[in-house]
């Protein structure tokens, strides 16, 4: 299979890199057993960048290499060691290159030598243990996740930016043309849609250089995708002029210059937006003797119409000087009303998290729960680690802070709901549980958070036999209490003590606020 030199439409997969994940840790040091917290933040992942590169003509690389990654970002370390940041990754792309989503969303139009755009943000990096100590919690067990990057489908399109287009039917001569005027060498032959590309040749005209696009064959039904225009018609968008290239030599029956004029004139009006660009006739093929005949009958029709007729010959070079002034004296005019395009810098930015202008969430009832929409709590949910309780407790906190909980009790949740959180395919499913925050430093094992944790077995039973003890006989040690106690369990006398984590119903199931500290004050450590 033949591999194209020349490709102007791609579909392109990217995917920016994940930030690297903080750390806990505690600095150890010889005589210095508590030396706090220094764990130290994930550097964040590279992004995907499109930029414009005057080198670069065709989009044949993506083509073959469809699936483009930039690189993740570093783990953070103690000591306050902060992770590498991910390289971004430049993609050079020819000048006039749209970018689109799949279903032909238009995203970006970069024209302009320098012109990028961010089409793949890198994911931010996680906190360290050390950034989020605070006055009320001075030693966290625990650090946030690095975010994934984004990750998209795009179509990417080329329209060539040039001065000058030509079109015209098949075999007209538009490539020969363009061989004659530039330094370009196009394929010619004696057979319609020889030319399958659009050529580009720069064509200098006294003190005036600029471009004249070649573009292929256009015939009746081409702005429905008849023949190539389909494909081609685009290239002609970003043209100052529009150059008709009319065979006057044509042995076809039935066709003539004023009715191959009127048919390309049609299609180009269908296609739209190029009403505005002035236009040039050149009836080529004039060396024939029957092309000079017909080209003297038409010529004044066509000026009478107001517009610019120039007999040429690319075979001859006959009126090629006068044709090429007349399209630079467009060009330079063009040129001098409209600024040149400046290099800018464009970012994609995921729209429809669903929260409403101005709303930083929003909470909807749906058949499986309440989903809660927005930026912040996406982000915050994607940064949690759920295997450490503290991690959770400080995710509960921080939505409590947002006003989650409240927005979901004026929803009308009720206790035990279901709480939805995160993108449809990577959700995070809470049980509603109103309304506690306990944002101070929590007593008990690092990475846990006593808000998800009742007694444990063991400390329940110590507790029953304190209380047995109150009330014991005289010859009963304690001894005699506990196997007493453990004897009317085994009975069913007595309810044995169970473990329970609160609200967890599953490997992806936590609890949203708590019920044990109410006096405690919001935490204002990490980040928001």
């Amino acid at each position: 299979m033949a591999v194209p030199s020349f490709v102007d439409r791609v579909r392109l997969h990217v995917s920016a890199g994940r930030g690297g994940n903080g750390v806990a840790s505690v600095h150890r040091e010889k005589f210095k057993p508590l030396g706090g917290p220094d764990g130290g933040n994930g550097g964040p992942g590279g992004s995907v960048i499109l930029r414009v590169d005057p080198d670069v003509t065709t989009l044949v690389d993506y083509h073959n290499s469809p699936r483009r990654k930039a690189e993740h970002g570093g783990q953070g370390a103690g000591d306050h060691k902060n992770g590498a940041h991910g390289a971004d990754l430049v993609l050079s792309v020819p000048d006039g290159t749209v970018v689109a989503d799949t279903e032909g969303n238009v995203m970006a139009d970069l024209v302009g030598v320098g012109t990028e755009v961010v089409v793949a943000e890198g994911g931010r990096g996680g906190l360290g243990n050390a950034a989020l100590a605070s006055t009320k919690r001075k030693a966290p067990g625990f650090a946030l996740l690095g975010e994934p990057g984004d990750e998209r489908e795009l179509v990417l399109e080329l329209k060539i930016v040039a001065d000058i287009g030509l079109v015209g039917f098949p075999s007209a001569g538009k490539s020969s043309l363009i061989a004659a005027m530039s330094r370009a060498r196009p394929k010619i032959a004696n057979y319609p849609f020889t030319t399958l590309r659009p050529n580009l040749g720069v064509v200098t005209a006294g003190e005036t250089t600029f471009t004249v696009a070649d573009v292929p064959g256009l015939i009746e039904g081409a702005a429905d995708g008849r023949g190539l225009g389909h494909d081609f018609l685009r290239h002609v968008e970003r043209c100052a002029a529009i150059v008709h290239v009319i065979d006057t030599a044509s042995i076809e029956p039935g066709r003539n210059p004023v009715d191959d004029l009127d048919v390309i004139e049609n299609e180009l009006t269908r296609y739209g937006g190029l009403e505005d660009r002035p236009r040039i006739v050149a009836l080529n093929k004039v060396d024939v003797p029957d092309g000079r005949d017909i080209s003297d009958i038409t010529i004044e029709d066509l000026r009478a119409r107001g517009l610019d007729v120039y007999p040429v010959s690319a075979a001859s070079t006959e009126g090629l000087r006068e044709l090429t002034f007349a399209m630079a004296r467009i060009v330079s005019a063009t040129r001098t009303t409209s600024a040149p395009a400046a290099p800018q810098r464009i970012v994609l930015r995921p729209t429809g998290l669903g929260s409403a202008p101005g709303a930083e969430f929003t909470v909807t009832a749906t058949p499986d729960g309440w989903r809660v929409r927005g930026h912040k709590p996406e982000r915050w949910v994607r940064q949690t680690d759920f295997s450490n309780d503290e991690a959770v407790g400080f995710l509960a906190d921080r939505l409590n802070r947002l006003g989650v909980e409240l927005a979901l009790a004026k929803a009308g949740a009720e206790e035990g709901d279901a709480v939805i959180i995160g993108a449809e395919e990577n959700a995070v499913v809470f049980d509603f549980r109103p309304s506690i925050e306990a944002g101070a430093e929590m007593l008990g094992r690092r990475g846990e958070d006593q808000r998800f944790n009742s007694d444990r077995p063991a400390a329940q039973r110590r507790r029953d036999i304190l209380e047995a003890m109150e009330t014991k006989e005289e010859n009963e040690a304690r001894a005699d209490v506990a196997r007493r106690l453990d004897d009317a369990r085994r009975a069913g006398k007595l309810d044995a003590p169970e473990p329970k984590r609160g609200g967890a119903d599953g490997p992806m199931s936590y609890e949203i606020g708590s019920e044990d500290d109410p006096d405690h004050a919001p935490d204002g450590g990490g980040e928001e």
